[in-house]
Parts: C-alpha cells; sequence; structure tokens
C-alpha cells in the first residue's frame, strides 16, 4: 500500500539528485476531496481512438507543445532548449534556449513566443533571432518558484500561472502531500504590471482565454477541476468552475479554437493520494522524504479530453501505448492532435479527422 500511495508523484523526473536536506519541510493540512468519478477506473476514453504515429524528437522531457501560423510544432526540452518540428517536412530545428527549464508556452500575435519557465520565470523568445528577454521573474518582491503555464491576450495582457509559491519545480510531489492551495493566477499588463489575481489555488495549471477573451480558464491538477475567472460583462470578476471532480489530473490546456479546447491529462485519479489529504502529518513527511526507488510509475496512459465553452465533454481519447503515456502537453493543428509528455523524447500524432467532422472544421476557420 505504502508504495501504491506514491504513485502519483513520479510524474515530474527530478533533473539533478537531491539529497534529504534539500528537500523544504512540509506544512501539511486537512482537506477532503469528493469521491473519484467511476471514469478514473476505465482504461479507454468515451471516444475511440484514432490512427496515431509517434514522432522521435532530439530533446528529452517537452512539458507543452503549441503550433505557429504555418503548423509547425514548437516545445522546450529538459537543458532549455527551444526546438521547432515542421509536420510537412519532418525537419528539426533548434531556434533558441532559456537557459533554465522550459514549462508551458504560449505563441505571441507578433510571432515571437512566450515560454513560462520553471526557473527563469516568463520569458519572451524572439524566434527569428534567438533573442530572450524575461519579462516577470518575481511578483510582489518574491520570486516565482514554478512559472507554469500562460495564455496572451489581443492587447498584449499576459495571464499565467505559478503552480506553487512554496516548492520549486524538481520537488512539485511536495506541494501534492501538503494538500495546501499554494498555486496563483497573475496578469500582466501591456505595461508590465503584474498583479495576483487568484491565489489558494492547489497547482494551477495550464490556461487559455476564450473566443471573444470574455474570460480566462485555468486548470487546477491538484483539485482535479478547471475554473474560469469572467473578465467582461454582467459576471466580470466572478469566478465559477466549470469543470469539477475530473477523473484525472489536468495539465496543460490548449488555445481555445472552434469551440473547443484541449487538456491533457497526466494520469488517472488515485484514491490514495486523495486520502492523504486527511492523513496525519508526520505520515505525510515520510512518504515525502521516501527514496525514489520506493515510488513506482504513475498508470501508464495516454489522455486528453476536449471541452467546449460551457464545460461539456466534446472528445474523451484515451488508451495504453506500449511507446507514450503521461501527456503534459496538447495542441490541435491542421486535423491532428499533437501530444507530448515531460517523461518521453516524442511527440504522439493523432488524426483527428478519424473522431471528428474535418470538413466542417475547415468550414469553421474559414468562417
Amino acid at each position: 500500500m505504502f508504495r501504491t500511495f506514491l504513485a502519483p508523484l513520479r510524474r515530474v523526473p527530478h533533473n539533478r539528485p537531491l539529497s534529504f536536506r534539500q528537500k523544504p519541510r512540509l506544512e501539511p493540512v486537512k482537506r477532503h476531496l469528493p469521491p473519484a468519478p467511476a471514469r478514473a477506473d476505465a482504461a479507454r476514453g468515451l471516444t475511440p481512438f484514432p490512427p496515431h504515429q509517434l514522432i522521435p524528437i532530439g530533446g528529452h522531457g517537452p512539458e507543452d507543445v503549441v503550433a505557429d501560423s504555418s503548423g509547425r510544432l514548437l516545445y522546450g526540452v529538459t537543458d532549455g532548449r527551444i526546438l521547432r518540428f515542421d509536420p510537412a517536412t519532418g525537419k528539426e530545428e533548434h531556434v533558441g534556449e532559456t537557459h533554465g527549464r522550459p514549462l508551458g508556452l504560449e505563441m505571441l500575435a507578433d510571432g515571437r513566443l512566450l515560454v513560462c519557465d520553471a526557473r527563469k520565470g516568463l520569458v519572451r523568445l524572439d524566434l527569428a533571432s534567438g533573442a530572450t528577454e524575461v519579462l516577470t521573474d518575481s511578483v510582489q518582491d518574491r520570486p516565482l518558484r514554478f512559472c507554469s503555464n500562460a495564455t496572451a491576450a489581443q492587447d498584449g495582457t499576459i495571464w499565467f500561472t505559478e503552480s506553487t509559491d512554496r516548492f520549486d519545480f524538481e520537488h512539485l510531489e511536495g506541494a501534492m502531500l501538503e494538500h495546501r492551495g499554494s498555486g496563483r493566477l497573475m496578469r500582466r499588463a501591456p505595461d508590465g504590471q503584474v498583479d495576483v489575481v487568484l491565489q489558494g489555488l492547489h497547482l494551477a495549471n495550464g490556461v487559455t482565454l476564450d473566443e471573444d477573451e470574455e474570460s480566462v480558464i485555468f486548470a487546477e491538477t491538484d483539485g482535479y477541476r478547471l475554473q474560469r475567472l469572467w473578465l467582461k460583462g454582467a459576471r466580470q470578476g466572478k469566478v465559477e468552475i466549470l469543470a469539477d471532480n475530473l477523473p484525472g489530473f489536468p495539465d496543460n490546456i490548449s488555445r481555445m479554437r472552434n469551440g473547443r479546447f484541449w487538456v491533457a491529462m497526466v494520469t488517472p485519479r488515485n484514491r490514495l493520494l486523495d486520502r492523504v489529504g486527511r492523513s496525519p502529518a508526520f505520515m505525510r513527511e515520510l512518504i515525502w522524504q521516501a527514496p525514489s526507488w520506493l515510488k513506482p510509475d504513475p498508470k501508464r496512459t495516454v489522455w486528453a479530453i476536449a471541452f467546449d465553452g460551457r464545460g461539456r465533454v466534446v472528445f474523451d481519447l484515451q488508451k495504453t501505448l506500449r511507446n507514450f503515456y503521461g501527456a503534459t502537453g496538447v495542441v490541435e493543428s491542421n486535423d491532428r492532435l499533437y501530444l507530448v509528455s515531460i517523461e518521453l523524447r516524442a511527440i504522439l500524432s493523432l488524426d483527428l479527422c478519424a473522431v471528428c467532422d474535418c470538413a466542417e472544421a475547415h468550414a469553421q476557420d474559414a468562417a
């Protein structure tokens, strides 16, 4: 049972050896979660899994993936490089680097790339020159510890998340064992002013704007939910739950298009991990300090869910594959769905025409 407790906590590989003393102490809180839905136990999604292809890449651990206006894919790897892959030609190229650990990505309207770097903060990369600019590395006089994902509005406003302000990227499992909401949603205005909009979030992660930019939608990985903050209209300033008690851990969110957005689901819920929130502090500290060899891998599955603007499931794709698992990033481009995993050196490409009407999607794009 002890090993089973730890299964979901292997989601992030350690990039450097960590000693006992390097781990910060936990400050656990009691937390009662609702029972996981039955969907958490299923090995397949509600939508038939489409034909797929594995694409090897020249780096390990892309945490997120985005597509530019030409359909080329961009992703950051463990050593800080940003790579670009063209599905039409099969060519991969090195377009820049952050000298940190790139996580969430967002294409900007001017062709530059926004990068959430776990060690550098919010970074902007000029893809033509390779030059980088740190936009934000601290908020309220405190360094960003875990800049996670970002989305940008047409007026230049950037919405971004910090998964936890208590733990670094390498120590993510500590935040999960604490069950203490320490994530934040922040807004960077076009003039550079940064404000904390929401805090106390349970591993704030993927984020997107709806198509009319009336609201910002974000995931709480350890909260098993998607939330929406209204930016305009009668509900301006209000936060509402868009999808609650999800069957797995939601990670990065793709940009909302054609009335839907995709969420990468890393792994299914683990009922024992949920119950850790009610366990004594000393037990969680023992789990936290346990050596890595006691911590088995989480359930290896490929999973992505598409939601519409009202939080309803549009597509639910899940399957067990031999050579791909643990999706952390997802993007839809040119009738394909591309998934990346922080655990692997590959991109998984799915044929969306097998599960949806591509002709209809083209018509919506043209309109």
